[in-house]
């Protein structure tokens, strides 16, 4: 039996006042979670704490006081005195119960709020040095407290009537108590106050004042307490609807179940289990679609969680679990498909010949992503087509320019209104097979928002270790991805994120050269212009050297779209005068000269070499998103302090780069023959043409630096020769990109020679032979070689013919 000890509080109501004028200045403290104690109020507590059970036995051998205060953090367990607040309550215990499982029960009384001066938790149990506070009276004859205990009074019955768990016995002492800081207290023990809320109560000690906090503490509950009784109140209106559209749905159904009606759901339903058990779908899936199915079967037909879950079941039983279709391993076949629908991009068809030589000779391999990089027009989207065809497998396309939403790749949760899978999901859905080549278009375009970071959820999509288990939020279970193929296009890879690039082989295609374009456009493009446009073979024929000066004088890019424009212009022409003419017409053969009858004036003005040798300008070789480009350095010096001035909208990198090669011509000055009062008497002008067009990059380094010598020492730059590489402080050329399309602006602007940098040697062997057919390359590693072989020795000064003077 749980052994109970009480103890009889041997005084009135009124005479308490007077053991609270005899409270020690040290008494055990019992530090407490999750309330807070208030004089006057008589509360039971559970003691578990074996400081907290000593505290209450060192109490009772004493004077039965203790210090009630309330913890900060409920969570801590032995608190310190910052944990505890500063304001307690000197309490009398009146009664303990011991409990079987090693705590006590205790009934206290509160006697008087005290100030905690200090804390002393060393020994067994915590003691409190402690400041009793008598409380002042609250001013007689005041209509602000009679206001505000009319308040607080019509407040508390306002609240039980709202369904607040007041007693009626409390309701009853509150409607006959005049004193204002007990009416304070007593409300706010009635309340159940947040612990902080409950403490600003205990912390104020003038009654008027503490009143009023309780007043505004109330009139937050009523609010609280009416919201929550509107919420009930459409709740049980919402219930009590359906519970009678049920009763008059039951009847209906045994209506039409009399009449023969009423199988229609009982159909529906075996469809689907019928469909579930027919589709082969993996053991976890297959589970969890037929207790789905199970849900719905009892559920009632109109709610809207049965749309929801009977759109669920339709995607379920319409994705592929195990339908495949087969691979085409004949090597040969699917070589000469892709050869059929590109001309040239030899490096990526070898990879997805050697890709499907892999899967001929290993059943299921984990194959690598591939991620075809270049400019627009190359041909990316289409080959990826061309690969589908060529596996023979399903082609989807996934456009993932201007995605934000991460719910696009994984799917909504179906909780929501609308929700639907994924585009993965959703795009294997619509190929009807497990096994498709997906193409996700335009990876690099991907953005991120508040709504999630699409790229993020790509990485388990693009993971061979991952994907096996994608877990799409709509279905809410997994699907093998390890059977699709997937291609992956992007323009440039700098936006690409670090991680998402990591799991895919990277693939560059570079711009078409022109003889690439001119056998495109015979091959592929001429023949679809003219079908498209209703025109026949015959109609038209387009000599080699007119498709040249199209290439040449109206497209500038590095892809074949503006070209293919071009073309469909010519042909439109052809048509009109075909349905214009009708039996008179005559087959119309385009030339060199007549291109421009059908095409107007040229839109591309090509920019050739100089002229003639000159001092300070200098020719460099630039790589733009549509294709390489040539690009003249000009450099003059004027009359000044040695200062450099760049203009032609350069960027931060292509300064530093000037910068650096200005720095380097001030250091080997004596080398480079050039006179020292030359530098301190004269400015430096950098300009690059076209200075609308920003322009930036560490390639123009050697040849801001050649422009620089040659204005300095005076030393012509040879007109034939061009030239790219980036510059160190200490005159070492490093290497640069994008080395096919400089090399194809350089044939353009009939260049003799280029200067490379010689790690760039590389690049050369997987360029096409005409590329670098008509090009003679110098490979250089300082910039004293470009020196050596850009600029020509400086002219001899004239001599200065002197007038003789008398």
């Amino acid at each position: 039996m749980p052994e109970i000890e009480d103890f009889p509080l041997a005084m009135a109501e009124g005479e308490i006042i007077e053991p609270m004028m005899q409270v020690p200045s040290v008494l055990p403290a019992l530090p407490l979670r999750d309330i807070v104690i208030y004089p006057f109020m008589i509360v039971p507590l559970f003691v578990s704490r074996d400081k907290s059970i000593k505290a209450v036995e060192e109490a009772l051998k004493e004077n039965r006081m203790i210090v009630l205060v309330s913890q900060r953090d409920v969570n801590k367990e032995d608190p310190a005195r910052e944990d505890l607040y500063d304001t307690g309550t000197v309490a009398i215990i009146m009664r303990m119960l011991k409990l079987p499982d090693g705590r006590i029960r205790i009934l206290i009384q509160g006697l008087s709020r005290t100030k905690v001066d200090s804390v002393n938790a060393k020994g067994d149990h915590v003691t409190a040095g402690i400041t009793p506070i008598s409380e002042p009276l609250a001013p007689e004859n005041s209509l602000e407290v009679e206001a505000l205990v009319r308040n607080v009074r019509g407040s508390m019955e306002r609240a039980a009537s709202l369904g607040k768990n007041i007693s009626p016995e409390v309701l009853a002492i509150i409607a006959n108590l005049d004193d204002a800081g007990r009416l304070a207290d007593l409300s706010a023990s009635n309340l159940d106050l947040k612990v902080e809320d409950g403490q600003s109560v205990l912390d104020i000690f003038e009654p008027v004042a503490r009143l009023r906090r309780v007043n505004d503490l109330l009139n937050k509950e009523i609010e609280v307490l009416t919201v929550q009784q509107e919420i009930n109140t459409q709740a049980r209106a919402d219930i009590d609807r359906s519970q009678r559209e049920f009763f008059l749905r039951q009847q209906l159904k045994a209506i039409q179940s009399e009449l023969g009606d009423g199988n229609e759901l009982y159909e529906e339903i075996e469809a689907y289990r019928n469909k579930i058990l027919a589709i082969k779908m993996p053991e976890h899936a297959e589970t969890e679609a037929l207790r789905q199915l199970k849900k719905l079967e009892r559920m009632h037909p109109d709610t809207a969680e049965t749309a929801t879950l009977r759109n669920w079941l339709d995607i379920m039983t319409e994705l592929p679990w195990s339908e495949q279709s087969e691979d085409n391993l004949d090597l040969l076949k699917a070589e000469k498909i892709l050869d059929e629908d590109h001309y040239g991009l030899e490096r990526v068809k070898e990879r997805i010949i050697e890709a499907l030589a892999v899967r001929k000779l290993v059943e299921k391999p984990k194959g690598s992503i591939l991620c075809l990089v270049g400019p627009p027009g190359v041909g990316k989207t289409s080959l990826g087509r061309s690969v589908a065809r060529a596996l023979n497998r399903k082609f989807v396309r996934l456009s993932l320019g201007g995605l934000h939403d991460e719910a696009e790749i994984r799917g909504h949760r179906r909780t929501y209104v609308g929700a639907m899978p994924g585009r993965i999901i959703q795009g294997i859905q619509q190929a009807a097979t497990n096994n498709p080549l997906v193409m996700l278009d335009e990876i690099d375009k991907v953005g991120a928002d508040f709504r999630g970071d699409p790229s993020s959820a790509l990485l388990e999509v693009l993971d061979p270790e991952q994907n096996s288990s994608f877990r799409d939020n709509y279905l809410g279970i997994t699907f093998d991805l390890s059977n699709v193929m997937f291609m992956t296009t992007a323009n440039m890879l700098d936006t690409i994120q670090p991680a998402l690039r990591d799991r895919m082989e990277i693939i560059p295609l570079s711009g078409y050269t022109e003889e690439e374009k001119i056998e495109i456009a015979r091959r592929h493009l001429i023949p679809k212009q003219i079908e498209e446009n209703g025109l026949e073979k015959k109609d038209v024929s387009i000599d080699r050297r007119a498709l040249a000066r199209v290439v040449g004088e109206y497209t500038q890019e590095a892809g074949l779209r503006q070209l293919e424009r071009e073309l469909g212009k010519i042909c439109r022409k052809v048509a009109r005068k075909k349905a214009e003419q009708e039996k008179k017409f005559k087959p119309v053969k385009i030339t060199f000269d007549t291109v421009k009858n059908f095409l107007r004036a040229p839109k591309i003005f090509n920019e050739s070499k100089l002229k003639k040798d000159q001092i300070g300008t200098v020719t460099g070789l630039a790589w733009t998103a549509v294709g390489g480009d040539i690009l003249f350095i000009e450099a003059l010096k004027t009359k000044g302090k040695g200062k450099l001035l760049l203009t032609g909208q350069l960027g931060d990198v292509m300064q530093e780069s000037a910068q650096a090669a200005f720095s380097y011509a001030k250091a080997r000055s004596k080398q480079l023959g050039i006179d020292e009062q030359v530098l301190e008497n004269y400015d430096i002008h950098i300009h690059l043409p076209e200075g609308a067009i920003p322009k930036d990059g560490p390639s123009a380094g050697i040849t801001m630096a050649t422009a620089m010598v040659s204005v300095l020492a005076q030393r012509p730059v040879r007109k034939d020769v061009a030239m790219t590489g980036e510059i160190t402080l200490r005159g070492n050329v490093l290497p640069i990109g994008g080395v096919k399309e400089k090399l194809l602006a350089a044939r353009r602007a009939k260049m003799k020679t280029v200067i490379l940098p010689l790690p760039n040697r590389r690049d050369l062997e997987d360029l096409p032979k005409e590329v670098t057919d008509d090009l003679n390359f110098v490979f250089v590693e300082n910039v004293l070689e470009v020196f050596e072989t850009a600029l020509l020795p400086a002219k001899p000064a004239k001599p200065v013919a002197r007038k003789a003077t008398a």
